[in-house]
């Protein structure tokens, strides 16, 4: 009886967490994931709570115990990862982060002894590598990516032609975070346990402003600030790793520095290139042919193999060789620029501009309508503080045909939604 009791704790806890706009469909490995990281306890209380942050008193209203008890429940869940405590103002409120970027991260950002992490780390690759269903959902479905790549600033040094915002450098995002935490690579960390990793960095994952206070109190990264920091994305540029990180341009939240080889990312990048998983940068290599030498050296380094040697077409040799770039793989991550010994790479502006969203409420909206999970997203218990405005608008969108509605969507996605969300303060 407990076995189909549990089953079914965790079979609700796995619908409830794919009601998020990054959710995850539900599967045996999954299901066996949930289980290592959840009790069935702790899977039936946080079927109950609502997306956004809930305070200690609403959970105990919701899981009709004591404030002492919830307490207790919640620093545990917080002391593993598996949600956020976030203080602001004196007061603490909860939240239950997705799955990605979330509590799998988590518990893969540090060494422990309390779960079979080796075990844990083949079930993510068998959920994410071997099934796919949750990584083909999270980055080739919809239009509004969960990650955007930054820009390697060491090639922009030379380049004053380019006009480059703060919100496209890695640098300021570091500058201007409240608190910095780093934490050990979850990708890499997981394929040690497989057998499988790199020799890149392992202590080298960025966290920012309340998620890293929350990961720092219960000790799961620890605290840097903004020189090491900037060291360590330094040394990201010295390894041609890719910073990688949250697709908005408010309060960043975290910041990755991927390889190709073993981090989630990049591997989407490659495997899903034509539906555009990661959101790029604003530029793209250009190849000088006079001074390209055909070394290689660019194709060696390029994360997602945007970048390639080709047969030039020339019937004197036929054997001759040029360089090119595929503009439609390619992540704009200027690694190859910065490798580049000869020059004969530079960056140039694309030749349409980058929409990033304003904020994670602003990303999380226009996931949930391409997504189809709007409803879910708005009507969900205590979801937004103040959404009316942000109801009635979306229920008007809602309510057109669905080619108006495709017409809408980039206008909304550039400026109407972002006006509202930005007067609501969400």
């Amino acid at each position: 009886m407990s076995h189909h009791t549990g089953t079914s704790i965790y079979e609700r806890f796995s619908r409830r967490i794919n009601k998020f706009p990054q959710g995850a469909p539900p599967s045996e490995s999954w299901h066996k994931i949930l289980k290592i990281l959840f009790s069935e306890k702790e899977a039936e209380l946080l079927s109950l709570v609502p997306f956004k942050p809930f305070n200690l008193k609403q959970a105990a209203s919701i899981w009709k115990k004591s404030e002492t008890e919830t307490l207790n429940i919640l620093t545990a869940l917080a002391d593993r990862g598996n949600i956020l405590d976030l203080e602001n103002d004196g007061e603490t409120t909860y939240l239950l982060p997705p799955p990605m970027a979330g509590f799998l991260e988590f518990s893969m950002m540090r060494v422990r002894n309390d779960i079979d992490q080796k075990v844990l780390a083949e079930l993510i690759h068998q959920y994410l590598n071997i099934e796919e269903d949750f990584v083909r959902e999270l980055f080739a479905f919809g239009g509004t990516p969960i990650g955007r790549v930054f820009v390697n600033e060491q090639a922009l040094i030379q380049q004053d032609t380019l006009q480059v915002l703060d919100y496209e450098k890695a640098s300021d995002v570091i500058k201007t975070a409240e608190q910095i935490g780093v934490g050990v690579c979850y990708c890499r960390h997981k394929m040690q346990h497989m057998g499988k990793q790199c020799d890149a960095p392992m202590d080298i994952c960025l966290t920012f402003n309340s998620t890293a206070s929350s990961l720092i109190r219960h000790n799961i990264i620890r605290p840097i600030g903004v020189t090491e920091g900037l060291e360590i994305l330094h040394r990201a540029y010295e390894h041609n790793l890719v910073q990688f990180g949250e697709n908005v341009r408010q309060r960043v939240n975290y910041i990755c520095n991927c390889c190709g080889c073993c981090c989630e990312a990049m591997l989407a990048a490659k495997r899903f290139a034509f539906s555009n998983p990661v959101s790029t940068t604003n530029y793209l290599p250009v190849i000088d042919s006079e001074k390209c030498t055909c070394c290689g050296k660019c194709v060696e380094v390029c994360p997602v193999e945007a970048i390639g040697l080709v047969t030039a077409g020339d019937p004197q040799s036929k054997k001759k060789k040029k360089t090119r770039v595929d503009d439609k793989l390619c992540l704009g991550c200027a690694v190859c620029v910065r490798n580049c010994q000869k020059n004969a790479l530079s960056l140039a502006t694309r030749g349409e501009r980058v929409i990033t969203p304003l904020n994670s409420a602003h990303r999380t909206v226009m996931m949930a309508i391409e997504k189809g999970c709007l409803n879910d997203l708005i009507f969900d218990s205590q979801v937004l503080y103040s959404h009316r405005a942000l109801s009635l608008m979306l229920g008007v969108l809602l309510k057109l045909p669905p080619l108006k509605q495709l017409l809408a969507m980039k206008q909304v996605k550039s400026r109407y939604l972002e006006y509202i969300i930005s007067k609501m303060q969400i």
